[in-house]
């Protein structure tokens, strides 16, 4: 065996192999590993945006969900000043109603008094007219009667 022809040998093959890699191989294998690369790049571009996204997007409810709390307060605010300004109303219109019946119970009660004065005038003058007819022992005349039955009426 020669060493020197073998070794040259393995060293030509060894050249040969490598610049067949080189050539052929390489290219590729480089390719794939930066398009490797280049994915792997994207997904963290696309997980940094996505994390920024997502601290946006919870700032943004959280001011969402503030402007929705004081639309709620202001409601429920309006909801009672507009539930008072009914309850006062209502004061008001019971007030009202109260005076409204408290004067038509008091026209009816000076009607209702009037009526029963009158009446009693009536039957104080039949009274009258009787006692008087009893002691004068004879009937008065319609004429006299009446014109006593008005002065009566009017000194009562």
């Amino acid at each position: 065996m020669n060493f020197n022809l073998t070794l040259i040998g393995q060293s030509v093959a060894m050249i040969v192999f490598v610049w067949f890699c080189m050539k052929y191989i390489w290219p590729f294998i480089t390719g794939a590993i930066e398009a490797r690369q280049q994915t792997i790049a994207d997904g963290l571009a696309a997980a940094e945006r996505g994390q920024a996204d997502l601290a946006n997007a919870k700032s943004e409810s959280e001011k969402i969900i503030a402007a929705a709390r004081d639309q709620a307060r202001g409601i429920i605010d309006q909801a009672n000043s507009r539930a008072s300004a009914i309850v006062e109303a209502a004061k008001g219109e019971g007030e009202t109603e109260k005076k409204r019946l408290l004067e038509s119970a008091q026209t009816e009660i000076d009607v209702e008094v009037n009526r029963a004065r009158d009446e009693l005038r009536g039957q104080v003058a039949a009274i009258a007219v009787a006692g008087a007819e009893r002691i004068l022992s004879r009937e008065i005349d319609p004429k006299t009667h009446s014109e006593l039955l008005a002065k009566l009426a009017s000194e009562l």
